[in-house]
């Protein structure tokens, strides 16, 4: 493997042994090898503190689990499999008959090598997940159990990576299509990081998260504000949410990130919004990669995106994977492991998101200072030497002369350089190219602040 992809699979690889669940010390161990990489602030919530409409729970501990034959003999094992253990058992040392071992057990009788992965987070029981063949063969008429777990009053923990804007006085020399330095608002990344060995469904994501922020936090010049969180599931986002909700009102832009490490392509689902920015920049990148169709609607089910878009926040904030939850046959399952992730899938998603962020650090709204009339271009060395032709061809900077007309003609303090985009049939990166030479000779000034972002108004 060259490059990003080796960088990518090895933060996978090495996470993946880790028994995570939404509290505890795997969760803890996954922070702090997330925080080895990128800045990243860790935060505890202890047991019982109110969040929103919930608390959070009980920190559950685990030491082992196995199931044995009456003979000694170890038939089922957290130790071999961390799946093996339904998530938040309670703990258990006793012989229990077959049928009552049966009661605790769960399997997938249509796919019957698999172990599944299920949790009890609000459920005062115990239980095993193991391959239907296995389950097949316990034939005997009592087993063993041991449970060596624990609930206790701990704590809540998940990380947070906040990298802030440049100042917002003067745009950076080098910002791509002189788009404005330091935008109001921020760009929210949410990553779960609950659950154990699954490698598509949850580690593809971190690992992805994790190069993404290395990145931006080495670009030179950063529009927006971006906030990562690698926070356990559900639990995690209502947590954060109910802690933050000043900061949660700065969010302009906002991406639940999963499953980013199988061979499918990319897919997006819209905000509970639907034409909130970020659907339309996610909307555009995609249709650019011709996978218009990969583009869903908002369901209020899946991942945080949902808790973000709850109604008394409405945030916009969409969900970016790839084959999408519950669609692949090795979703939470034995199946979803170290081979079924792609490296060159996690470095592809990791493009994508480069292109997300490229054109949401790109995109302005700007006004043509010269309303009245088309101004002389030519003087500007903006218009082709040689009239008359059907085709001027291409300009110096990678535009064409429609490109750039179709610039001055909607740069009207309305319209931002995606909308130029979208109603010209051009390349976004050929209008903001445009807009950088406008800008450059005087033919082009930014919009007022509460126009700035992709969209019609920020704010």
């Amino acid at each position: 493997m060259a490059g990003i992809e080796q960088d990518l699979f090895s933060h996978v690889e090495t996470l993946f042994p880790l028994c995570r669940s939404i509290t505890g010390e795997g969760l803890r161990r996954t922070l702090r090898y997330i925080g080895e990489h990128i800045p990243l602030e860790c935060r505890e919530v202890p047991t019982g503190t109110p969040v929103l409409d919930w608390e959070v729970p009980k920190e559950w501990v685990v030491r082992g689990a196995r199931i044995r034959r009456m003979n000694g003999e170890t038939v089922v094992d957290f130790v071999r499999n961390n799946l093996h253990l339904l998530q938040y058992s309670h703990p258990v040392d006793a012989i229990v008959t077959r049928e009552e071992l049966d009661r605790h057990l769960h399997s997938l009788p249509d796919r019957p090598g698999l172990v599944p992965y299920r949790t009890a987070y609000h459920a005062d029981t115990w239980g095993f997940c193991l391959s239907h063949e296995a389950r097949m063969a316990l034939t005997d008429p009592a087993y063993r159990v041991e449970v060596d777990t624990e609930l206790r009053d701990g704590s809540l923990s998940y990380g947070e990576c906040w990298l802030p804007a440049d100042a917002p006085d003067e745009p950076p020399k080098d910002a791509p299509g002189g788009a404005p330095g330091g935008a109001p608002g921020d760009v929210l990344v949410s990553i779960h990081c609950c659950h154990p060995s699954l490698a598509n469904d949850n580690l593809s994501a971190i690992a992805v998260a994790i190069e993404l922020a290395r990145a931006l936090a080495r670009r030179s010049a950063r529009r927006f504000g971006y906030r990562f969180l690698f926070i356990p599931g559900t639990i995690g986002a209502i947590t954060w949410l109910a802690r933050n909700r000043d900061v949660a009102r700065q969010v302009r832009h906002g991406l639940v990130l999963s499953c980013l490490g199988d061979a499918g392509a990319p897919t997006y689902k819209q905000s509970r919004r639907g034409d909130a920015p970020i659907d339309r920049i996610v909307g555009h990148v995609l249709r650019a990669r011709g996978l218009a169709g990969r583009v869903l609607p908002f369901v209020p089910y899946g991942y945080d995106e949902r808790q973000y878009c709850s109604p008394g926040f409405n945030l916009p904030v969409g969900c970016l994977m790839r084959s999408p939850n519950g669609s692949f046959p090795e979703y939470h399952t034995s199946a979803d492991n170290l081979a079924f992730v792609q490296p060159a899938a996690l470095a592809d998603s990791l493009a994508l998101l480069g292109e997300i962020v490229e054109l949401i650090e790109t995109d302005a709204t700007w006004r043509n200072t010269s309303p009245y009339g088309e101004p002389q271009l030519g003087r500007r060395r903006l218009y082709s030497r040689i009239g008359g032709q059907t085709d001027p061809g291409a300009l110096p900077g990678g535009f064409d002369q429609l490109t750039l007309l179709w610039v001055l003609n909607l740069s009207d303090g309305q319209h931002s350089l995606l909308d130029i985009a979208e109603r010209s049939g051009k390349p976004f990166e050929a209008v903001a190219a445009a807009a950088r030479a406008l800008r450059e000779t005087g033919l082009l000034e930014l919009a007022p602040p509460a126009t700035l972002a992709s969209g019609r108004t920020v704010g």
